[in-house]
């Protein structure tokens, strides 16, 4: 039996992006690296930020999770729209841009985080590149989805891709990036690896050399993604950060945080395989996190603030959802 036809739909659709287009959604590439198209960075550097999927097609990712949320709960289930994605994608058909169309969704906010995190870099005088349309998919869903094999493919067109620019040091931003990048990568293919930091932990590390302060006076909470508290251990980076920062005040849930916080129903393909129940999930995570009376959602993830996102939108809550590198970009008035 073809162990393939065990993979969810949804999570084929994934893979199969990946493999054919170098990006989840299938989507333009250079639509994918328009955000920095102002921003001066060059593609030749030995250190280079990598902006990932996942902020990348934001938009696209909204837009086609609605999709799929809406059509989960109508008499067409889920397998046939993702079933029917591949088709259009065979087809050229873009279905997440034309829904986006549709719903008169503009991009101006898309991608928001990582333009804020690189005017934050640049505040700290790191020397640093960005490759654009030419950075590598990580191939991070591959390896969860369990297709190994295409993924030890991936894993080695990455490596030498970025070893033959001359690339030592990669500061990341998406969890599930960061991880692939430092850890999935090098045991898959035996290298010996890139150095490879998170965001947050280079923010962390110069904060002694930082005056911090938010535009207004704020409760915020913390809501850590699985992948950077649970995988790379990156629990408290985050807290030092948002408890530098002089207006702003840190509450938060009871027990539900660092490793033992609650998943936000997002991550791993898991809302594209089970959509309704990835919302319900969100929701829940969301009624947790505004019972500490925070004004303001703090997560560190596309994913997690996509579902935090829809969560406080289904709740009607009176609530912002921001990135940490929106928060400290403000915070720096960059």
């Amino acid at each position: 039996m073809d162990n393939k036809k065990l993979i969810p739909p949804g999570l084929t659709y994934i893979a199969g992006n990946i493999t054919s287009k170098d990006n989840i959604l299938g989507a333009s590439k250079k639509a994918g690296a328009r955000w920095a198209e102002d921003l001066s960075l060059s593609r030749e550097a030995e250190t280079i930020f990598f902006a990932g999927c996942g902020y990348q097609y934001s938009s696209d990712l909204e837009s086609l999770m609605s999709l799929i949320r809406q059509v989960d709960k109508s008499a067409i289930n889920t397998e046939l729209t993702m079933n029917l994605a591949s088709f259009q994608k065979k087809l050229g058909i873009d279905a997440a841009g034309i829904y986006r169309k549709i719903m008169s969704r503009g991009n101006e906010a898309d991608a928001q985080p990582l333009r804020s995190a690189v005017k934050v870099l640049k505040h700290l005088g790191i020397d640093f590149g960005y490759l654009a349309d030419e950075e590598p998919c990580c191939g991070g869903p591959l390896y969860y989805t369990g297709l190994h094999k295409e993924f030890t493919r991936q894993a080695q067109q990455v490596y030498n891709g970025l070893k033959s620019r001359g690339v030592k040091q990669i500061i990341s931003i998406i969890p599930s990036c960061t991880y692939t990048l430092g850890h999935l990568i090098p045991d898959a293919i035996n290298g010996d690896g890139l150095e490879v930091r998170h965001f947050c932990q280079v923010v962390s590390e110069n904060l002694s050399s930082l005056k911090l302060r938010f535009p207004r006076e704020v409760k915020v909470t913390y809501h850590d993604p699985c992948q950077l508290a649970r995988y790379l251990g990156l629990v408290e980076e985050p807290r030092r950060i948002l408890r530098a920062i002089k207006n702003i005040e840190l509450v938060e849930t009871d027990w539900t945080k660092g490793e033992w916080t609650t998943c936000c129903g997002g991550g791993g393909g898991f809302e594209a395989v089970f959509p309704e129940l990835s919302q319900i999930i969100g929701v829940n995570r969301v009624k947790e996190l505004i019972e500490t009376g925070a004004g303001i959602i703090v997560t560190h993830c596309p994913g997690c603030l996509l579902q935090l996102k829809s969560g406080v939108k289904e709740l009607k809550a009176d609530v912002e959802v921001l990135d940490l590198a929106q928060i400290v970009a403000m915070a720096m008035e960059v």
